[in-house]
């Protein structure tokens, strides 16, 4: 697949583009099989760490600020008890898997690292491509957390921001399973805020802009199972609570131009030993 001009167009004006049949079914359904492996093997006790985006700061721990080169699992907010216990099984209560899936396992490896990937980041101006990070997302039925509204330049800013975001439905993603929401054109509104890490340890948001969302400009991107949608990395974008009693599986993929300088602050950061890699 080669971008026409009319899509490359529909990009630059909204801020996302919607490609439908992008990725192979059995290739989505191998991807599936793969993260139920690992969470099975996943053994949860002395772990209780839980991904939010309305609370990140407070919910920032080191294993979360550590994974940024491991494959690590955290939680729905919604998945204990008062008394720290599971309320189901653990395959009922990960929210996500991340975020060097891409680069640690073969499986995701493979999925990632397809012509069809890097011929689509290169029509959108990726130069000299690096997979950035990777995530898994459950979206889990009946508790499956909202993901407020927010932009990926936040969490990972770059000088020029050459960076972009795959999102890959693995099932069939609508509203009432907690489907991406977008505000075309909200690219063009600049950075917002971003999450950093402090000298100190830790992290903080820096607010540029405290206005509101114009979040009745939203707009529901109701997908089918094998579709990918193409984030710029200023878009705003969300996704609502699953209250449904149907999964919402999609895979991310965080791609930046080698030339942009990724700042040594954003929370997700490598070690020495792990540089990034393209295709």
């Amino acid at each position: 697949m080669t971008l026409n001009p009319d899509q490359l167009a529909s990009y630059v004006r909204d801020g996302f583009l919607v490609l439908e049949n992008f990725a192979d079914k059995q290739a989505c359904d191998r991807l599936r099989a793969r993260a139920a492996e690992l969470v099975r093997d996943f053994d949860p006790r002395g772990v209780v760490s839980i991904f939010s985006t309305g609370e990140q700061t407070r919910t920032s721990d080191e294993y979360f600020l550590g994974s940024g080169d491991k494959i690590r699992f955290f939680f729905e907010e919604r998945a204990f008890l008062t008394d720290g216990m599971l309320h189901q099984s653990k395959e009922q209560s990960i929210n996500k898997i991340g975020h060097a899936l891409h680069d640690l396992d073969p499986v995701f490896d493979k999925f990632s690292r397809t012509p069809e990937i890097e011929r689509l980041v290169s029509d959108l101006g990726i130069a000299d491509p690096l997979l950035l990070q990777s995530m898994y997302i459950f979206k889990q039925p009946r508790i499956g957390g909202e993901v407020t509204c927010h932009q990926d330049a936040t969490f990972l800013y770059a000088e020029p921001l050459r960076m972009i975001g795959l999102w890959f439905a693995l099932e069939d993603a609508t509203i009432d399973n907690g489907c991406l929401w977008a505000i075309p054109g909200g690219h063009k509104l600049g950075v917002k805020s971003r999450f950093v890490r402090t000298e100190e340890g830790g992290t903080r948001f820096d607010v540029f802009d405290d206005a509101p969302w114009p979040e009745e400009e939203l707009q529901p991107l109701e997908v089918k199972k094998g579709t990918v949608i193409v984030l710029h990395g200023l878009l705003p974008h969300l996704s609502r609570e699953n209250r449904s009693p149907r999964s919402r599986h999609a895979y991310t993929l965080h791609v930046i131009d080698a030339s942009a300088l990724y700042s040594k602050d954003n929370w997700l950061q490598r070690s020495a030993e792990m540089s990034l890699r393209g295709f």
